[in-house]
């Protein structure tokens, strides 16, 4: 009953991608690229002051990289950038370790089975590392390889 409903929470976000669109007024953006997969990622970010104020993206990907930054940029509205970035580190640890991590995590905890499929974590973290990107004003674009 879990597992559906995880399924059914990546399929929704991944036919149906909340704030996929660019922002104009962004003041940060970065893009992301995972080769492997050929997901491709342009996050825009607007900070007012140290806060999220809003979160969009634009791009092509797989129904788990697109769900990723659906949920991420709904999850990331109103959070300080020590908030998100804390948020990107609990997330990549429910990716990526055996311990019972999800506190904290919301409906993002619908990717735990990702662990299962190590190709697909990097799917599932580009939109992640993308927010990094940005909210540290980098320039280069960020590759999952």
């Amino acid at each position: 009953m879990v597992h559906e409903l995880y399924q059914e929470t990546i399929l929704d976000h991944s036919k149906r991608p909340r704030n996929c669109h660019a922002m104009a007024d962004a003041d940060r953006k970065a893009e992301g690229y995972n080769p492997l997969c050929g997901d491709k990622l342009k996050l825009y970010v607007k900070m007012e002051g140290d806060i999220v104020r809003d979160a969009s993206f634009e791009g092509s990907g797989c129904a788990i990289s697109t769900a990723s930054a659906s949920l991420m940029t709904e999850s990331l509205k109103g959070k300080t950038r020590t908030e998100a970035l804390a948020l990107l580190e609990k997330f990549h640890d429910l990716l990526t370790s055996d311990a019972e991590v999800g506190d904290g995590l919301g409906k993002l905890v619908v990717f735990c089975g990702v662990r299962d499929y190590p190709a697909r974590v990097k799917c599932a973290t580009l939109a992640w590392h993308t927010l990094k990107s940005a909210l540290n004003g980098a320039d280069q674009p960020v590759s999952t390889e």
